[in-house]
């Protein structure tokens, strides 16, 4: 090759150094130098102002692979949980949410890691620190405890591990998954699942999602894998085993319906179990297409006070189907709209609990209404009538404290306000804002001021007057439409 005269080669290094400074400005060579910043740690908490030390700071998790070595109820066993997650920032050391339990090996990526406890929080500090943006893996490895449980003075009574008399079933929700699995445990934050559970041949083990593999894991032994292809919050996250007859079929819509039942349970419960393609199909006509892969119930020998949403696969008591058909077919609806609020449309913090809840708890009366059950209407005249005493006693729909979140108003003081906000804008546009809520948050996370904002878009109006008052006031407003209602004083 020919060597360019000296003017030619002085001209090149001066473009190359103009190229080299553009590259270093591009965004990518920026989040290279982000990367190299100095690493800190981790935030305990995202800072939900209920419960400030659920979630972690700086990381995502991507996928969370379970492994449960089941034995006997209420019996420890061997469990292991394998999280791919990716750096946020540049991370020192980072938080989990995980309480009880015996602790065992902890590595990142492949290499032991030092682990300490701080209540609730599991604290590791890797043995290097990592960079943002870099996707690493955590192994935590545990003697899981099913005798676990907590206790809410409000409507969730006791939640974690929930045993029945030949294995367990487990109720997360608020923040219970911590006594199931190391996790980031906020109902914002979902990820993946691929759950391993080895149980004795005559039980079968239930988890989110779907069957992938079923197989020998030694004499004696069987092993479950289950696979959820959407995301799933540690709250909506289940884990069932024990001695249960699997009944499958499909709904109309060609969604897959699997239900457990105890096997001296299948006749008594047949009357109302079958009549989940009929409650899906009323529910699609409010809310649109069933957003998960398939969807069953899990009806327990427990005497749990209450259901549970758990995603795809709804826990029921088996009280619950043992009553009349109208308070069954009630509970079995409000946990199936929980599927589409809730679970799909999750909530970006537990002051939204009323998105969640109080959509469930308005579908399940209209049902019942239609179905042989009480008056819509008078419900949520009743309602409106101690409105303010709830307000006193539990907060305003959208504003409660931590010990009043799953009280009264989150319920039927909640539904009330979706009667109000229909009342106001008409059958029509309310059944529009409910279509579009379930449709455009699918799958996403989402706040009351994304529903305000949504609600008022539909209507082609600013709600946010309206509406506000009603979610965070200290009274109660007028009823639209029903100047005759009112209100006992608090």
């Amino acid at each position: 090759m020919r060597r360019p005269p000296h003017a030619l080669l002085a001209l090149i290094t001066a473009l190359a150094t103009a190229l080299a400074l553009t590259a270093a400005a591009a965004p990518g060579a920026q989040a290279e130098a982000g990367a190299d910043a100095t690493p800190t740690p981790g935030a305990p908490g995202i800072g939900d102002p209920l419960f400030p030390l659920s979630g972690n700071g700086g990381y995502r998790v991507e996928h969370y692979t379970l492994d449960f070595d089941w034995q006997a109820p209420r019996v420890g066993f061997p469990a292991g949980t394998t999280i791919e997650a990716t750096a946020t920032q540049a991370l020192s050391r980072f938080d989990l949410d995980f309480a009880g339990n015996t602790l065992g090996r902890v590595t990142v990526d492949g290499r032991p890691a030092t682990a300490t406890r701080a209540g609730d929080e599991l604290v590791i500090t890797p043995a290097r620190p990592l960079r943002k943006g870099r996707s690493f893996t955590v192994r935590v490895e545990y003697t899981a405890d099913p005798t676990q449980q907590r206790h809410r003075d409000d409507a969730i009574d006791t939640f974690g591990w929930i045993p029945t008399p030949d294995g367990t079933v487990v109720y997360p929700q608020p923040d219970g998954a911590k006594l199931i699995f190391p996790s980031d445990d906020h109902p914002s934050l979902r990820a993946r699942t691929t759950v391993n559970i080895t149980a004795a041949d005559d039980l079968t083990a239930l988890s989110n999602g779907t069957l992938v593999h079923k197989r020998r894991a030694a004499p004696g032994r069987t092993r479950w894998t289950y696979d959820s292809r959407q995301p799933v919050a540690g709250q909506l996250f289940q884990l069932a085993i024990g001695k249960y007859t699997l009944i499958e079929g499909r709904a109309a819509d060609g969604t897959r319906l699997r239900d457990a039942i105890p096997p001296d349970l299948v006749d008594r419960v047949e009357p109302y179990r079958s009549l989940t393609p009929r409650h899906l199909a009323w529910v699609e006509r409010r809310l649109g297409p069933y957003p998960f892969d398939g969807y069953g119930l899990v009806v327990a020998h427990t005497d749990l006070g209450v259901a549970l949403e758990t995603q795809s696969l709804s826990l029921l008591p088996e009280a619950d189907l043992l009553g009349d058909r109208i308070n069954a077919e009630r509970n079995m609806v409000h946990e199936l709209v929980h599927q589409w609020t809730g679970d799909s449309v999750a909530i970006e913090r537990w002051a939204d609990l009323w998105l969640s809840e109080g959509h469930a708890r308005y579908y399940e009366r209209l049902y019942s209404e239609e179905n042989g059950g009480a008056n819509f209407e008078a419900l949520m005249r009743e309602a409106y009538r101690q409105h303010d005493i709830w307000r006193r006693d539990y907060g305003a729909p959208a504003a409660p404290t931590e010990p009043t979140l799953f009280k009264r108003m989150r319920y039927d003081g909640s539904a009330l306000v979706y009667y109000a906000l229909r009342t106001e804008v008409g059958a029509d546009t309310f059944a529009r804002i409910e279509r579009a809520w379930t449709s455009h948050y699918r799958g996403r996370t989402a706040s009351t001021a994304d529903y305000i904002a949504l609600a008022s878009r539909v209507a082609g109006r600013d709600l946010a007057p309206f509406l506000t008052p009603w979610l965070y006031g200290a009274k109660t407003p007028p009823m639209p439409g029903h100047p005759d209602w009112t209100v006992d004083p608090a």
